[in-house]
């Protein structure tokens, strides 16, 4: 382990080690991470961003847009379903997707601000 990134002496701040705790309580932060799982594949991410893109897209499209199957869509939007990040409709033969909140297409520009702000900085 190289020394300059890590503390030379142990040592806390008891105080906001205890705040931090009390807070993390709180909430369910598995939650959290789930979300960020189900984003966390590069197709799963592209068909969030598609989507927030625009208010609703059928499976068909969302395949087309992330250049794969029908079949591989829909089994990461299944996962997206599954952990909350999107919700669907029924319309006759075809299913359509959107997102299941604003929060999601705000974590969603943030990242992606996030990427492009580190391409300018490198």
């Amino acid at each position: 382990m190289d020394k300059k990134d890590t503390c030379e002496i142990y040592c806390y701040d008891e105080e906001k080690v205890s705040r931090i705790q009390s807070d993390l309580q709180k909430i369910d932060i598995s939650n959290v991470a789930q979300l960020f799982k189900a984003i966390a594949d590069e197709n799963r991410a592209k068909i969030t961003y598609a989507l927030c893109k625009d208010e609703e897209l059928c499976v068909c499209d969302i395949a087309n847009i992330i250049g794969s199957t029908v079949a591989n869509a829909s089994h990461h939007l299944r996962t997206l379903h599954k952990q909350g990040v999107v919700k669907y409709r029924k319309e006759g033969k075809l299913a359509f997707y959107s997102l299941n909140d604003e929060q999601i297409k705000q974590l969603i520009f943030i990242a992606v601000a996030h990427e492009k702000e580190d391409k300018v900085n490198v």
